[in-house]
């Protein structure tokens, strides 16, 4: 099959970005703004319209894709917040001083909303959002235009929410396409990354060995797949009633299998790469994991576009091939498994990939009936919550606490932007330093030098094209178009590229700004906006050294999340239940465990990542980290691996033999990482035992394919004993007072 053009696989990027369901809100949202300025504008003219609008910027960074139940909910806070802190801004508007004692406390309120992740974090921006706004307007003449514009901004909000409820509502079916498409691409990714470890090696190194730059990226795809399978969970997973909504719901459940089969992929893998006669088996491997991802994207490709995927390509008699050509290879060891047997199984576990990706693209088709009885009958459990709850507020009042310190951080950069803005010659903008300073400082060094170098560079292409727009001396109406379109582009790519939102939010700002100050001239305006964007950024990285909170003070929280968590899945994928049935409450129990194994070594390898933008002084121990992920990945391998014989191949296994061995084994693992260690490692750093496990318990094992596979899951609960002594190691050296001193 020939492979597309440079331009062709362009374009069918740029189809999945325009398809996306990020692009859909953004387009949602400003609709949404054109439809209640529009109705204001004509109600009550271009001042009442202008207000209105700021209504719906206020309550729009909440209106994300998100379940239907619970939307209401997740909407109003934002404006009925926002809405007596832009009354409040109004009111002392023509005061400097007064504004400024306003501004700070009002800042340090709204950024302890962080404290509630995702949820609260737009709810933060939008009040901070009502106040900017309210100081761009120009200073009402009396408390009664004051209280006018704010019922102005109350009237935008609460036709918006009005209206985002029922676009969630209209949309909530695109939107489980969608996400599940997002999701799909996500995977894909993961084959590839994972298909690229199948490369043979060609010189000697040590066979567990795993190079740096490869283990990055493995544990960045499954970093970025288990933060999007929540996402697409709390929508596709919502009421599955309908077909459709089945449908995708079904494809969600094999997903999290093919995740499974891919860790457990990497098995064996570098004992095999250390023989020369099974380079073109691994080869070849590598090429179908690869065109087993392709078919993984046209399912997504097909989703979007709204057609028939394409039929599952069954690669099972190329992989015999593989098979055959391996049974000749030499053994790999004198005391282990040959390497014809490790090929043979290999092969074997890429060949279940195949199987769940052929009924992946079946069930696409409607040719494949989904299996949802764990799943629908407790849906609830797989969500994430949508009630508000007063936990994390209490929670906030401790001096280590990265919200708390976050909101205090805001708030000394608030003062500072206000008084420096109040000081220029062109106060009178005072508003986008603090704009700058609001959307650039973030809870990490990371993320803050990120968010300023996109704000500069989006800033720059912005004003060039905001005062071009600005130039052409555009009517009310033209205005609003340009602020519908801005709002769209800056909504839709805020979390996907903030480069591209940054420069529709500047376009935004400046042209809302010229909407609610009417005949403003942008003669300065270039040159204006530049300098407060230069300002705003460097007050914003400079606050990111005031108070920090470095990634290394969470990294023992983190840790000891995922100790707690492997073990406790390790108890549920070691079950004797599994031997009886997978229709049951045990089978729930482990689905959640598993979630939450991914999920906190998820946290703990973005945490990791972050840690590289900041000073060395202050760094976790990134060598440690990487290798505790490393082996936390390899045990939920093992045990991905065990899983799939207990369902897979119950028939072959003999239980009065491995009933034993698991339950001492989940015993065994319990007790090395059930709770956090509190004396040193067993073995030292840098010692062989610290690498990657290969090793082999076993003098001999049977050829798996033609007799019991018992001895072949009694190798893997070793293995998997193994892992979890290493990873009690690991955690033991990075919890060392000595490493995480300072913290």
């Amino acid at each position: 099959m020939q492979a597309p053009s440079a331009a062709r696989l362009r374009l069918r990027r740029a189809m999945r970005v325009a398809l996306s369901h990020y692009v859909t809100n953004g387009i949602s949202v400003a609709v949404g703004l054109m439809l209640v300025s529009g109705l204001v504008h004509l109600w009550l003219g271009a001042a009442a319209a202008a207000a209105a609008v700021v209504g719906v910027i206020v309550s729009s960074p909440p209106d994300q894709p998100a379940p239907r139940r619970g939307k209401f909910w997740q909407m109003l806070p934002a404006p009925l917040i926002g809405l007596p802190f832009f009354f409040a801004v109004q009111w002392l508007h023509a005061s400097s001083l007064e504004l400024g004692l306003l501004l700070v406390p009002a800042t340090f309120l709204a950024f302890l909303g962080m404290a509630w992740g995702k949820r609260g974090i737009p709810i933060a921006i939008a009040v901070m959002l009502a106040m900017v706004f309210s100081m761009a307007t120009p200073a009402p003449t009396d408390p009664l235009q004051a209280l006018e514009r704010t019922l102005y901004l109350a009237l935008g909000a609460a036709l918006y929410i009005v209206y985002s409820v029922l676009a969630n509502l209209a949309l909530n079916g695109r939107y489980r396409t969608q996400t599940t498409a997002d999701l799909l691409q996500s995977l894909a990714e993961l084959m590839r990354t994972e298909a690229s470890q199948f490369t043979p090696r060609d010189d000697a190194r040590d066979i567990r060995e795993i190079t740096p730059s490869m283990l990055g990226k493995l544990l960045g795809a499954q970093a970025a797949l288990a933060d999007q399978l929540q996402a697409t969970r709390d929508i596709v997973l919502e009421s599955p009633r309908t077909p459709r909504r089945q449908k995708l719901a079904g494809m969600l459940v094999v997903v999290l299998e093919l995740r499974d089969l891919l860790l457990a992929s990497e098995l064996d893998l570098d004992a095999l790469k250390t023989h020369p006669g099974h380079a073109q088996a691994l080869i070849e491997m590598r090429r179908i994991l690869e065109a087993l991802a392709e078919d993984t994207v046209a399912i997504a490709d097909a989703l979007l576009l709204r057609r028939q995927p394409p039929p599952g390509t069954d690669r099972r008699s190329e992989l015999a091939a593989i098979r055959l050509q391996s049974q000749d290879a030499p053994a790999a060891s004198s005391t282990g498994p040959s390497a014809a047997v490790l090929a043979r199984g290999l092969a074997s576990r890429i060949g279940h990939i195949n199987d769940e990706v052929i009924r992946l693209a079946g069930m696409a088709r409607g040719e494949v009936e989904p299996d949802l009885q764990v799943v629908r009958a407790n849906w609830q459990m797989f969500v994430s919550p949508t009630d508000w709850s007063l936990r994390p507020f209490f929670a906030l009042w401790r001096w280590d606490a990265p919200p708390l310190r976050h909101a205090i951080r805001a708030a000394l950069a608030v003062a500072l932007g206000y008084g420096i803005a109040v000081l220029l010659p062109w106060g009178s903008h005072d508003y986008w330093i603090l704009l700058t300073i609001v959307v650039v400082l973030r809870g990490s060094l990371s993320q803050t030098l990120e968010r300023r170098n996109h704000r500069v560079a989006g800033t720059l292409m912005g004003c060039v094209l905001a005062v071009g727009l600005l130039s052409t001396h555009p009517t009310p109406l033209g205005g609003l178009l340009v602020v519908t379109l801005a709002q769209a582009v800056a909504h839709g790519f805020a979390v996907r590229r903030y480069l591209v939102t940054a420069v529709a939010a500047t376009v935004l700002g400046l042209m809302q700004a010229h909407l609610l100050n009417l005949g403003m001239s942008p003669t300065f305006a270039l040159f204006e906006r530049i300098a407060d964007t230069l300002i705003g950024a460097g007050i914003a990285w400079a606050f990111c050294y005031v108070l920090p909170s470095w990634e290394r003070g969470q990294i023992p929280a983190l840790v000891a999340r995922v100790l707690t968590a492997q073990a406790r899945h390790a108890r549920h994928a070691l079950g004797l239940g599994q031997l009886r049935s997978v229709e049951s409450s045990p089978e729930l129990e482990w689905r959640l465990a598993r979630r939450e194994a991914f999920d906190s070594l998820s946290a703990l390898v973005q945490a990791t990542r972050r840690s590289l933008s900041e000073p060395r002084a202050v760094r976790p121990p990134v060598d440690q980290l990487e290798h505790l992920q490393a082996h936390s990945y390899q045990l939920l391998a093992q045990l991905s691996a065990v899983k799939s014989m207990l369902v897979l191949r119950r028939d072959r296994l003999t239980p009065a033999e491995i009933e034993g061995p698991l339950v001492r084994t989940a015993e065994r693992i319990q007790s090395s990482i059930g709770s956090v260690p509190t004396q040193g490692p067993a073995i030292p750093a840098g010692s062989a035992a610290t690498a990657l496990v290969a090793p082999d318990a076993v003098t001999s094992l049977p050829d798996p394919f033609d007799s019991d596979v018992s001895p072949w899951l009694l190798r893997r609960l070793d293995l998997a004993t193994a892992i979890a002594t290493q990873i009690r190691d690991d955690a033991a050296r990075i919890l060392r007072p000595s490493t995480l001193e300072g913290t």
